[in-house]
C-alpha cells in the first residue's frame, strides 16, 4: 500500500500507445548538387564527349616531393615544360637536380619587372602575386600564384626580361633553376635543342586552345578564299557508369513480426538509399578520376587574393566561367566566410530561394552548400591532385550546367532493372537458410565536363578569419 490517491503516470504509460517517427538519420543532407545537375539518361552506359582538336595541355603545375626534409622536383613532371615533353628521363632527372631551395618571407620581391629572367621559380609552398606597371605608371595586380605553379617560363626560356614583378604574400618555399642548366641540356641533346628553338621562336599556338579554322573577312575584290575543315580529337574522353553499392540484409522474422506501423524492409531500404545518395554526391565531387574538383582545367584555377573568400575572388571565378554561370558550390564554412567578407565591405549578398531554401547569391549566382567539398578542419588533408591542403582551407567551385550550354552534366542509366529511383536499383538476392533476405542495392552515376571553361575553382580558401566591428 502507498499513500497515492490515483494511478501513477509510470503505471498509466503501460496502457498508452506511443506515436513513433520513422528512423531519423543525421548524415542526410539536402544534396543540392544532385538536385542542381541536369541528368542525361544513357542507353548504352557510355558517354563520349567529342570535341574539336586542341593543342596539348598539361596541368600548369610541377609536382615536388620531400627527400629527407628537402623539397625535390619530380623529374617526370618537368614534361609540363612544352619543349621537354619528349625528353629522356635521364635529362629530366639532371634538370630536376639543378633546382635549389629558396625560402622567402611576406613582402619579399622574388623577381623584379624588367630584370633578366635567369631563374625558373617553382612555388613549393606559399602564395605570391604578379604585378605589372600599367599604361600610366600605376601598379596593377595581374595574378596570384600558389603551390606547384611556376614563373616565368617564356622569359626564362627565351632569356628575356621578366615581364612583371613577383612579390611574396606569405612565408614560403620555392625551388629555382638557373638558365644555364637548360642550356646544358640543349647542348647535349638535339631533340631538346630543336624543341627549345621551336618554342623560343613562338608559332602562335597556345596550349589548350583549339586548332583554328581558316577564315577570312572584310575583303574586297576577288581574293582566293581559304579552304578549311574542323578537326576532332582522335581519342575523345569516354565516361563509363560508376556505382555505389551495398547488400542490405533483413531477417524475415523482423520483417514479419515488427512491421506493424512501419514496414521494416522499406525503412531499411530508405535509409540505405540515403547513404548511397550521400556517397554518390561525395564521389561526383572528389573522385580522383571523374570528380569535379579533379577535372578543372589549368587556366580555370584561381588563387585567393588574401586567403579569405572575397567578392573580388568570386568575381574572378565569374570571369573564368562568364558564359552562363549556374552555381557556386562551397563548404558551408566557406559560404559563412564569404558572408563575413561581404559584411566587412558593406555589400551583403542577396538571398534567393532555390530548392525550397534561402541561399546566398553573388552577382545573381546562388552559392549552394555541400559538406562534401574538401575541407581541412584542424588536420592536414590532401587537396585535388594529391597536393597537401593547408589546415583550415577549402575550395569553391563555379559551374555552368547543361548539355545545351556545354556545361557540366550528371550521367545515369536510362533504365535499370528493379529500379526504385532514377539510376538506383534494389534487387532481391533471395533468402538464405538462416531466414535472412538480401537485397543488392546499386546507384549508377557519373558526371562529365563538356568543355574546359564550364568549371573553375577558387583554391586555398581560408575560412577561419573573423573581424571585430566593435
Amino acid at each position: 500500500m502507498n499513500d497515492r490517491l490515483s494511478l501513477a503516470p509510470d503505471a498509466a504509460r503501460q496502457l498508452a500507445t506511443a506515436t513513433k517517427t520513422a528512423p531519423q538519420m543525421l548524415g542526410t543532407t539536402p544534396r543540392y548538387l544532385l538536385r542542381a545537375l541536369p541528368w542525361v539518361d544513357l542507353k548504352s552506359g557510355v558517354y563520349r564527349v567529342n570535341r574539336r582538336r586542341t593543342f596539348v595541355l598539361g596541368d600548369d603545375r610541377i609536382a615536388t616531393h620531400s627527400d629527407g626534409g628537402s623539397p625535390r622536383v619530380v623529374p617526370g613532371d618537368l614534361r609540363e615544360l612544352p619543349y621537354l615533353r619528349e625528353a629522356d628521363e635521364s635529362l629530366l632527372t639532371e634538370l630536376a637536380d639543378a633546382f635549389t631551395e629558396v625560402r622567402f618571407e611576406p613582402g619579399q620581391v622574388l623577381a623584379q619587372e624588367g630584370d633578366p629572367a635567369d631563374r625558373l621559380w617553382i612555388i613549393v609552398q606559399g602564395r605570391a602575386e604578379k604585378r605589372v606597371t600599367g599604361r600610366y605608371g600605376e601598379e596593377q595586380l595581374i595574378d596570384v600564384i600558389g603551390d606547384g605553379q611556376f614563373f616565368d617560363l617564356g622569359a626564362w626560356t627565351r632569356e628575356e626580361a621578366t615581364p612583371y614583378r613577383v612579390q611574396a604574400l606569405t612565408p614560403g618555399l620555392a625551388l629555382c633553376a638557373e638558365r644555364r642548366a637548360l642550356a646544358a641540356l640543349a647542348d647535349r641533346d638535339e631533340n631538346v635543342c630543336g624543341s627549345l628553338a621551336a618554342y623560343a621562336s613562338g608559332n602562335g599556338l597556345r596550349p589548350g586552345s583549339e586548332v583554328p579554322v581558316d577564315l577570312t573577312s572584310g575583303h574586297v575584290g576577288e581574293p582566293d578564299l581559304p579552304a578549311t575543315y574542323v578537326d576532332y580529337e582522335d581519342t575523345p574522353r569516354e565516361y563509363h557508369m560508376t556505382l555505389a553499392q551495398t547488400i542490405l540484409r533483413v531477417h524475415t522474422r523482423v520483417h514479419d513480426v515488427y512491421s506493424g506501423d512501419f514496414d521494416q524492409t522499406r525503412q531499411q531500404a530508405l535509409l540505405t538509399i540515403e547513404a548511397l545518395r550521400e556517397r554518390q554526391e561525395a564521389a561526383l565531387l572528389n573522385h580522383p578520376e571523374f570528380g569535379l574538383f579533379h577535372n578543372v582545367a589549368p587556366g580555370q584555377r584561381v588563387q585567393t587574393r588574401t586567403g579569405s573568400p572575397t567578392p573580388d575572388d568570386l568575381d574572378e571565378l565569374l570571369a573564368r566561367v562568364w558564359k552562363q554561370p549556374g552555381y557556386f558550390l562551397a563548404h558551408p564554412k566557406a559560404i559563412a566566410a564569404f558572408g563575413r567578407e561581404c559584411t566587412r565591405r558593406g555589400v551583403p549578398p542577396v538571398t534567393d530561394n532555390r530548392f525550397g531554401s534561402p541561399l546566398l547569391t553573388w552577382r545573381g549566382v546562388p552559392l549552394i552548400p555541400s559538406d562534401k567539398v574538401p575541407f581541412s578542419n584542424g588536420v592536414r588533408a590532401n587537396g585535388a591532385g594529391g597536393s597537401a591542403a593547408a589546415v583550415g582551407t577549402t575550395e569553391i567551385l563555379l559551374m555552368r550546367l547543361g548539355e545545351a550550354d556545354r556545361g557540366v552534366v550528371g550521367l545515369r542509366p536510362g533504365e535499370v532493372s528493379d529500379e526504385v529511383e532514377p539510376g538506383l536499383s534494389m534487387r532481391n538476392m533471395g533468402t538464405d537458410q538462416k531466414g535472412i533476405t538480401s537485397y543488392l542495392m546499386t546507384a549508377y552515376f557519373n558526371t562529365a565536363v563538356l568543355v574546359e571553361d564550364a568549371i573553375a575553382v577558387l583554391q586555398n580558401v581560408e575560412v577561419n578569419n573573423y573581424h571585430d566591428y566593435s
